[in-house]
């Protein structure tokens, strides 16, 4: 580690002390902030884990909806977003505003839910949120005979209806970028170049790439199910910050992103430099209005009662 790094680094750790912070890193961040982070994870994950402890100030590493969940489960803390500009794509491919659309094309009688990749305005106009760990199980509580509209993500959507079984699910054209652009070519060359590899792929992946994996997951799935495995091999379907993860856990064990394309990059967007700008100057801030937060807080809760499988 260079002298310069190992300042920024240092100061970081004072800059936290001082103010009571504690720094959040999503799975898919550089390196070196999945470093120095006191918790690394997926968002809502990261966010409960905020809620639990405590402290006064919140650095989310991640993209803005993410440090909106934070806000939502603690509105007594400071949310910090060190990049302001590290957004969801897949998050603003729809508003509360066209959601609210949406329900009235389809009529009063809609269940809908809401991936956690979406704005607190929309979790406000939804019924139940999902991610993609629980999916499945927020649609196995839903009644099959009531129409359910799923928003955003069309691959995790599709994926969840079919393995819930729920035949009314309507599929909103949303999706991940990053995911998106993966190739089944892509994912059969590395499976011919490393026939030994389970593939393990995320549930925002399209449903072509999802039929050639042996598991579809999470990113904490992910990590948890390679630390489990037998296997020494992996053909990782996901952004490739989990790649650097997923080495540094399971040292023994050989991973392999399935394209050099699978990368976000917003979250590439978050460095030590501004880390260290969002605990020295309190930017940015993450705000929402108290009646949107009461009514994203209530479509979280809800998905929190569903019992796991």
């Amino acid at each position: 580690m260079n002298k310069e790094i190992k300042a920024k680094i240092d100061k970081i750790q004072f800059l936290k002390e001082k103010r009571n912070a504690i720094i959040l890193s999503h799975n898919y961040q550089l390196p070196e902030i999945q470093d120095i982070a006191d918790y690394r994870g997926d968002s809502l994950g990261l966010s409960r884990i905020a809620a639990d402890i405590q402290c006064d100030v919140i650095v989310f590493c991640g993209v803005h909806f993410m440090a909106e969940s934070a806000f939502i489960l603690s509105p007594d803390k400071t949310v910090l977003l060190p990049e302001l500009e590290a957004g969801c794509p897949m998050a603003d491919m729809i508003t509360g505003e066209e959601l609210r659309h949406e329900k009235d094309k389809i009529g009063k009688d809609v269940n809908v839910v809401c991936y956690v990749n979406t704005t607190a305005e929309v979790k406000a106009e939804s019924d139940i949120c999902c991610t993609s760990a629980n999916a499945i199980q927020v649609l196995k509580s839903l009644d099959p005979n009531k129409k359910v509209l799923m928003i955003p993500d069309m691959h995790l959507a599709k994926y969840a209806a079919e393995k819930a079984n729920h035949p009314n699910v309507i599929f909103y054209p949303g999706f991940c970028p990053t995911h998106h652009r993966l190739r089944k070519s892509e994912i059969e060359r590395k499976i011919k170049k490393y026939p030994e590899a389970e593939i393990l792929v995320h549930p925002e992946c399209p449903s072509d790439i999802i039929q050639l994996a042996d598991k579809v997951l999470s990113t904490s799935g992910m990590l948890t199910y390679a630390k489990k495995s037998d296997c020494k091999s992996f053909i990782i379907g996901t952004e490739m910050g989990l790649i650097y993860s997923l080495n540094k856990e399971n040292p023994d064990k050989n991973f392999y992103i399935a394209s050099e394309s699978l990368v976000c990059p917003n979250m590439k967007k978050t460095s030590l430099d501004s880390v260290v700008n969002a605990l020295e100057n309190n930017v940015h801030l993450i705000k929402i209005p108290e009646e949107i937060r009461i009514k994203a807080k209530r479509s979280l809760d809800r998905m929190l009662e569903i019992p796991r499988d």
